[in-house]
């Protein structure tokens, strides 16, 4: 019988592997690099893997072996594992997203991390500066995600607020939409279009009201779900930071997802020098939940710097104050945290009808009471936050 053992048998073989994040195989996805065969049957391997210190890497290596190990002609296995670099890992990733998709029978729900494709117009000219290293603990960017316990709170209209706020202090700022479910920063950022790429293949984010923005809305349509799962967040999570021209930022704000989902989680384990503002309302039931969501920052030793209270009160024509959703939660989720309630947000339409037709109120209605809220709500984060080294320091 011929001995069949050659470079494509191995590869057929190892079309069964599967990575065990993604759940595709490891040759669709690229992450098999090299096979060499020899004539005295020896195989050589090099598979790279998504991500630095893969927690899975030793199943990996044990599938890749199995799998081998059953093909014809094989005497002797050698295995490397390595890591993928920028456009591999932008590729693996693409690759995963067409694979799921094609599998649930359904067109491509996005296509985030593939911007050299032809439905995205690449920018003429030099590769873009690729900005700070923001996962870096040492940047100079000062780093604050928004986040709240349950959703319908206005966490996002706070956090575009807050952006636009900071950058009208003569910031350079960015805002990071990684409220991947229920992405929302483009309609209130008034932000529209498919992005642009340069010709090193980072995302050129939206220019709004002197503020950077990256947003899934950027990649989807406004009404279009999506319907992933935790791994597939954490990438692109990955690439937002790191494969997006920032530039030298002094601000990013980031639009958490409501809870403790997996972007909430991987933001306070990769981003660990981020600060964290917490959103609540006066009521006791959203003052719990965040409460909830607050613990599990703690547990992790992130950083959290103050609270922020929407909805707190509606101004009377004749001056007073009246409290539509009662009062204390703010203050109770501030004390209980031991850190200082930083604003308390009026309800105004205002408010509501800048973020429908993308104006924040910041910019919309300078004068008006909530936007002087905001404000002073970024001139407060100023001075509690420093610029330069940004440690996990206790509050």
């Amino acid at each position: 019988m011929p001995n069949t053992l050659n470079e494509q048998s191995v590869r057929t073989a190892l079309a069964a592997v599967k990575d065990p994040e993604l759940g595709q195989s490891i040759i669709d996805l690229g992450m098999v690099r090299q096979v060499k065969v020899d004539d005295a049957g020896a195989v050589a391997v090099e598979v790279a893997l998504t991500v630095a210190g893969c927690p899975l890497h030793e199943r990996i290596d044990q599938d890749v072996r199995a799998a081998v190990g059953q093909v014809p002609g094989v005497r002797d296995l050698t295995v490397r594992l390595d890591v993928m670099d920028e456009t591999e890992r932008r590729q693996a990733f693409a690759a995963a997203v067409r694979l799921s998709e094609a599998r649930r029978g359904a067109a491509p729900a996005a296509r985030p991390v593939a911007p050299a494709s032809r439905e995205i117009p690449v920018r003429s000219g030099p590769a873009a500066p690729a900005g700070p290293a923001l996962l870096q603990p040492n940047t100079r960017t000062r780093i604050i995600g928004v986040a709240s316990g349950k959703g319908g709170v206005g966490k996002s209209t706070v956090t575009a607020n807050l952006a636009v706020a900071l950058a009208q202090r003569g910031h350079k700022v960015g805002l990071m939409d990684i409220d991947v479910y229920g992405f929302s920063q483009g309609r209130i950022m008034g932000a529209t279009g498919q992005p642009e790429v340069t010709a090193d293949e980072k995302i050129i984010p939206w220019d709004r009201y002197g503020v950077k923005l990256v947003s899934m809305g950027m990649f989807v349509p406004e009404d279009q779900a999506i319907v992933w799962r935790g791994p597939m967040l954490g990438k692109m999570m990955q690439q937002f930071f790191s494969d997006v021209v920032w530039g030298d930022l002094d601000w990013l704000v980031v639009d958490m997802p409501p809870g403790t989902g997996d972007v909430a989680l991987d933001v306070a384990q990769k981003v660990r020098h981020a600060k964290l503002l917490m959103v609540t309302t006066p009521q006791a039931v959203a003052m719990h939940v965040a409460r909830r969501a607050a613990g599990v920052a703690e547990r992790i030793g992130q950083s959290i710097v103050g609270v922020v209270e929407n909805m707190s009160y509606v101004r009377c024509p004749h001056g007073d104050r009246l409290e539509v959703f009662g009062r204390g939660g703010g203050k109770h989720l501030a004390d209980a945290l031991n850190v200082p309630l930083l604003a308390q947000v009026p309800l105004e339409p205002d408010v509501r009808a800048g973020g429908d037709r993308g104006e924040p109120v910041v910019a919309a209605a300078p004068t008006s009471e909530a936007a002087r809220v905001f404000l002073q709500l970024a001139e407060r984060l100023d001075h509690m936050v420093p610029p330069g080294i940004v440690t996990a320091a206790a509050r």
